[in-house]
Order: C-alpha cells, then structure tokens, then sequence
C-alpha cells in the first residue's frame, strides 16, 4: 500500500491525510466542484476533481473509484458518513483490486440493517434493548401494506409497552425515528417514520424498541486485525446530543468501574467477532442507572469522537486502520486509560433559533491552543460556510490528568475560542460546561431536551464585540464556493468581552 484515496472531505479527510503522510503513504483527495482550493486538498498528495456540486459528488462510488485508477492510488479511505457505511461500495472498491480501509461488505451489511444487527447480537449472547423487529410484506397496494404493518406495529406495542420508539431499520443519525407515549400516537408516528426512513435511506422499514428514560449513552472502541486479534479500547461517554445528534464527548464515562468496563467491552468484542470484524469500529450500548446496559447499534467505520480514546490510550487509530489494511497486526497492547479527554463538536449552527444551519463566512475564525488541546477542522479563516455540507465546522479536543481538570480545560478554551461572521454554537457549549449534571457527571440523552426546553438564550453582546464583529465584516474574505455570499456580520465569542 503506497497511495490512500480518502473518499470524503473536510475536518475527517484532513485527519486521514495527515495520517498517511505521517506513516509515509502519499494521499489523494478528491474535490467537488464547489469545493476547489478546499483545506483537504492542499493537504494531500494530489487532488482530483469530481463532477457535480455538494455532497451528491461525494456519493458517487463509481467517479471516485474512476479517481483513485487515474491518481495510482491503490487504496480508498472513506472516512465517515458518505460511503462509508455502503456495502456495495465497499465490494465495489476490493473488485476494482484497490484496498478497502475498513470491514468487508459482509460485516457492514449485518450491523448496517438494525434488525438484522438486532438478531446477530441477540444470537451472539449481547443484552439488546427490549422490543421487537418486524417481518413486512408488500401487496403492492401501498394503504393497503401501510394497515398491515399498523396492525404488526400495535401488537408489538402491546408486548414492549409505551413509551417506545419507532426506528428505521436502514437509519441512523435520528432520521426515520420517532417516539411514541399512547396508541393514540401510534398511527402518525408510524407513518411520519417510514415516510422520513423512505427520503433518507430508500427502506420504509421500522422496528421497535422501549425507550428509556435516563439512559446514557455509551459506546465502546473496538479493533480486530486479519491476524485474530480483536480489542476493545475503552468506552466514551456520548450522552449529550440533541436531534439524537452527539455534542459532547468524554471518555472515560463517570458512570464507569472496572467491572462494568470489563462486561461492556468483552460484549463489544463478541459483537465484533460475531460479524468477523476486521478494522476500528464502535459497539454503543444504552446504559441503565442500575448499571444494566443494551446493544444500540455499531458503526462500521472511524467515529467523530475517535479523538478522545485516542487521549486516553495513546492509540492512533486511524494509523491503525492503515497497518490493518495493510495485513499488518495491530500494534496496541494491554489497556490503560491515562487521565480524561473531552470533545465538544463546534457547529455553524444558531442554538437560539432550534439549532439551524448559519451560512456565511468565517471572517475571524481563531481556534485556542495551548497544553492538553487538540483542534481537528476542515476549515479556515477566509473559508465561508455552505449550505451544502454538514453544519459541523471542527472538533475541539482536550485532554487533562482528571475529569475536573479537563472540564477547567475545555472551559478556558472555549473562553479563547473567537469566530466572527457566523453563528457557531461555541457560546451554548461554554454554557453547557456550566450544567451541574455535566459537573457532576450526571448526563443522559435528554438532558439538553429537558434543561433548554425553550431552547438557549445567548448571551447580550457587549458594545465592543459588536464593534469587533463590524470590523470584521468589513474584512475580505476567501470563498472555496463561487456561488456563496457573505451574510450580515453574526457574532459567535465566547470570551466575554469588555
């Protein structure tokens, strides 16, 4: 393996060149038409451009195996999101004689369909979530098909008991998932449900699981080489999402002991070697207050919050994904966790207006530095944000001795943090760290739901801030986009200025 296609863009295709690099592999990266001059491609090797514009160009298997044959790569990495979770593009990639960094077809299309997943686990000794998959079955009469899974659905309901949540068996980011408190729900949710799954996946198919309340949300690292090794590298904790949306990470979990550790993660690597696993990949689990916890789902690929394991343990793993794929043996040894690491993921987004997407540029975009901090982004100043793309501009890492340490840490980091041009969410996550659940490590996957049920109130800028935000409007700026435009001078500073 000499040469790493990374079939992705932005802060996830930065990352994976900068890894290649770091282990003596060239890197292409490939580009959509909006995105030319992008911070991924001038970090890589060579560039290649695709057809098309926004993230359709970025799904197209087909092209950007066309552009890893004319660049002489002779391996794809697709980061996550995009292709990297499709099978068929996986076996696509391994027909074409290129290698794939990641598992086979095989182990991503039975950890891809839940249902599926559901069963294998079930199957392989993993405590899954009370509920129950459905068999469905097409007359080609769509009401017709549509009553006949509503009478499915309501008697499973009666068996796993409300509240319960319906979820898309193809889904995954809170698409094509809906909660339900009464039968009298049941109907609308259901047809909401397939309805979202259909748009976002092309597969109508729910299932049902019993929701519960105050669970956390906790996942375990995992990684198997060709060699029959597999290891799990600890857990995070994920609790704090909204939309079902991580955005804000630590690991280790403070609802974590030895022996819940030790149980979680050998459920994590008999999940892996129930699937034949093969590369990094993460098992997540739902966890009960009484310390009982359930399979959820595994990504078969890198996560977002991969960051943080790699603080704690010293493991790089997205060099480990290159040696695996390259038939080499892992190079991980015995597990210590060595202090506390926390990620926050810093979005382009208005938390005081239901959390929408802010275009415009980034006129000032000054990330903290400093001991114990890690910045992985995309982005930089001058660059503007699109409406095409994911909302999420960087990852801000720290790593500290202990917990209390580290929240000091991402705190003043935080403080340091200065974006102009565009409404990010740094201010909502400097408050957040204020939580006395966050403090006491008391998190679950409701807690932004139930502490910001009218959603958050920024802070009143100071005369001086908007007098630094005026400036900075005034500031020309670059764009990766000739069709994007600047928007008026929004303020996102999350030091409060005199």
């Amino acid at each position: 393996m000499r040469s790493v296609l990374v079939a992705n863009r932005g802060e996830i295709a930065c990352r994976v060149i900068r890894a290649c690099t770091e282990a003596g592999l060239d890197s292409v990266a490939v580009f959509a038409e909006d995105e030319a001059g992008a911070l991924h491609t001038e970090l890589a090797t060579r560039a290649v451009g695709l057809t098309g514009q926004g993230p359709s160009a970025y799904l197209d298997g087909e092209a950007i195996i066309a552009a890893a044959r004319a660049s002489g790569a002779d391996a794809v990495h697709p980061g996550f999101g995009f292709l990297s979770e499709r099978a068929d593009f996986a076996r696509a990639v391994m027909e074409a004689g290129l290698v794939w960094i990641g598992p086979s077809p095989e182990a991503i299309e039975r950890m891809g369909d839940k249902m599926t997943a559901r069963i294998t686990m079930r199957d392989a000794g993993v405590p899954v979530i009370p509920g129950c998959e459905l068999e469905t079955s097409t007359t080609g009469e769509e009401e017709r098909d549509f009553q006949s899974v509503l009478a499915s659905v309501r008697l499973a309901a009666e068996n796993v008991g409300y509240p319960l949540l319906l979820k898309a068996s193809a889904g995954g980011g809170g698409k094509g998932m809906r909660e339900v408190h009464s039968e009298a729900q049941l109907e609308d949710a259901l047809r909401s449900a397939r309805r979202e799954a259909m748009t976002a996946f092309g597969d109508g198919r729910v299932y049902i699981e019993r929701l519960l309340r105050k669970a956390r949300h906790v996942e375990v690292q995992v990684l198997a080489d060709g060699h029959g090794r597999t290891v799990h590298l600890g857990e995070r904790e994920c609790s704090i999402q909204r939309r079902h949306q991580k955005v804000f990470e630590e690991s280790p979990s403070p609802a974590m002991n030895a022996d819940l550790r030790a149980r979680m993660g050998a459920a994590a690597v008999a999940a892996a070697t129930a699937v034949d696993y093969v590369g990094a990949g993460t098992v997540e689990f739902l966890l009960e207050e009484d310390g009982t916890f359930h399979f959820l789902e595994m990504n078969t690929r890198i996560q977002v919050e991969h960051p943080i394991t790699e603080a704690v343990t010293g493991v790089d793993l997205v060099a480990e994904q290159l040696r695996i794929a390259s038939g080499e043996a892992m190079q991980v040894g015995d597990l210590h966790l060595q202090g506390h690491a926390i990620e926050v993921r810093i979005y382009a987004e208005d938390p005081s207006n239901a959390f929408l997407p802010s275009i415009g540029p980034l006129a000032v975009f000054r990330p903290p530095t400093g001991p114990g901090v890690r910045f992985d982004t995309g982005v930089r100043e001058g660059d503007v944000v699109s409406p095409s793309y994911d909302p999420m501009l960087a990852k801000l890492v720290v790593h500290a001795p202990s917990r209390r340490q580290a929240l000091a840490r991402m705190r003043r980091a935080l403080d340091d943090f200065v974006v102009l041009g565009t409404t990010t969410n740094v201010g909502f996550l400097r408050d957040l760290l204020d939580l006395s659940e966050v403090v006491n490590g008391t998190t679950y996957t409701t807690l932004i739901d139930e502490v910001f049920p009218a959603g958050w109130t920024p802070p009143v800028p100071s005369t001086a801030a908007l007098a630094v935000a005026a400036c900075a409007a005034s500031m020309p700026t670059k764009s990766t986009s000739s069709n994007s435009a600047p928007s008026s001078p929004f303020i996102s500073v999350a030091r409060r200025l005199p």
